[in-house]
């Protein structure tokens, strides 16, 4: 599987302190097939659950896009 991330998801990772980056990758390295993920309600896309962080991802094919990547309360209001 190729995994994409667009510029807001590279930046909040950039932005994260090493302990919770390579807790963040290490969840989306095990997508699609681990993991607490759950399919988004009014749009495109699944959601993965990572501690108090969301990511927000789509698969098309064997390419996995991530979305955004966020805290619990706010990732959800930019969708």
């Amino acid at each position: 599987m190729e995994i994409r991330y667009s510029k807001p998801a590279a930046k909040f990772l950039r932005k994260q302190d090493k302990t919770t980056r390579q807790r963040i990758i290490e969840a989306i390295e095990k997508l699609p097939f681990e993991g607490d993920i759950k399919k988004l309600q009014g749009v495109d896309g699944y959601r993965l659950r990572v501690g108090n962080y969301r990511v927000l991802f789509d698969v098309t094919g064997i390419i996995i896009d991530i979305i955004d990547i966020g805290n619990r309360g706010q990732i959800y209001k930019g969708v």
